[in-house]
């Protein structure tokens, strides 16, 4: 039987103001600080054999403060994806380090939705701008992306088949993996273990800082929701 953890990352600057956010990298708000620190308090007592989390400072800091947390003796280890000749810069020399470290695997592909030139306006003001209908097309339908953004379509075709070449392999290997990352690459991970439509996985909400808890067991995903 196998554990996969997903959290959405805790609270962001740009959540608490309203702004749409994608691809820009900002940190989190107090509220986030706090968030992430609570999920580290319900997953305390697991041990993860590999964490993987996007390239954005929000995800990884939820990821560091709920790791703070973890009773685990081992230090995390972020793994990047360098381009030469830097590939084997962040190479371990030490047979002790290499044992004593979780590898955290670095993915631009579990990056948030990219909102194009929705990033960084005031959601309200977008609305004033284009139109509630239109803006709610935008955040709320599964394959109309808004002015050179992606679509929740997009941003699942690029999320789901990383999960699948890098992460489901481990968790049906019975391991214990740790997704911490944003609403919409999450949303196209869910949407695939939990078989559903278009429609369905644009109406799902997934909370901040709440760890969800799936297992891989007699051959099938299990969905248990939050852990409380």
């Amino acid at each position: 039987m196998g554990t996969l953890i997903l959290i959405r990352h805790g609270q962001s600057v740009w959540n608490q103001k309203n702004l749409f956010t994608g691809w820009v990298d900002v940190p989190l708000s107090e509220k986030g600080i706090d968030e992430a620190l609570a999920a580290g308090e319900l997953i305390k007592h697991l041990h993860f054999d590999a964490i993987f989390t996007s390239t954005l400072i929000r995800a990884q800091t939820t990821l560091t403060l709920a790791m703070s947390k973890n009773h685990t003796p081992k230090t995390l280890r972020f793994k990047h994806n360098y381009e030469d000749p830097y590939s084997h810069y962040e190479d371990i020399h030490s047979d002790n380090a290499r044992e004593n470290v979780i590898t955290v695997h670095v993915a631009p592909e579990l990056n948030e939705r990219m909102y194009g030139n929705l990033q960084g306006l005031n959601k309200d003001d977008a609305r004033k701008e284009w139109g509630e209908d239109q803006v709610q097309i935008w955040r709320r339908s599964y394959n109309v992306a808004p002015p050179n953004g992606e679509s929740l379509e997009d941003t699942i075709k690029r999320a789901y088949p990383y999960f699948q070449e890098n992460i489901e392999p481990l968790v049906r290997e019975g391991k214990t993996v740790l997704i911490a990352a944003h609403g919409n690459s999450l949303r196209g991970i869910m949407c695939h273990l939990n078989n559903l439509t278009h429609d369905e996985v644009v109406k799902l909400e997934i909370d901040t800082g709440r760890p969800i808890h799936i297992e891989f067991k007699d051959n099938k995903w299990v969905d248990h929701g939050y852990i409380s």
